[in-house]
């Protein structure tokens, strides 16, 4: 079968329970998101939520935000996740492909992501596609 990118615009028991799997396997310390929440993110003019399907079955996701600032339109990739079972068939590839198309069709002129030093694949992946190493530090408020 052929992975397919969508745009989710509608919430329902298979995302929500698809987001249920994919989010412990991106981020330890938080929760998978409720239906509610992947509601406003939808609702939420700058966030794109991608899924990747195969079928029925939605293999990965990823969050593209898009909002305007004095210097220009602002993209960032955001929450990228593949399921372990459908890790190395290019889900990953696929999603950032279709989030660099929607973001450079909006008139962005950069695209950023951060990913993690010891996320490997991942980092070999933001290097073939494009992607260059920023010279900047990274902050982080926590409330």
């Amino acid at each position: 079968m052929t992975i397919e990118i969508s745009i989710c615009e509608e919430v329902d028991d298979v995302v929500v329970a698809a987001f249920a799997e994919l989010i412990p396997q991106l981020s330890s310390s938080s929760s998978p998101p409720t239906a509610e929440e992947l509601n406003e993110i939808v609702a939420h003019e700058a966030s794109t939520i991608l899924l990747a399907t195969e079928g029925e079955t939605i293999l990965g996701s990823m969050t593209l935000v898009l909002f305007p600032i004095p210097t220009g339109i602002r993209a960032w990739i955001e929450d990228v996740v593949v399921d372990e079972s459908a890790r190395g068939r290019g889900v990953g590839e696929t999603l950032n492909r279709h989030a660099l198309q929607i973001a450079l069709n909006a008139g962005t002129q950069t695209i950023d992501l951060t990913s993690l030093p010891t996320r490997e694949a991942a980092n070999r992946l933001c290097q073939r596609l494009g992607f260059m190493s920023r010279e900047t530090n990274i902050y982080r408020y926590e409330a």
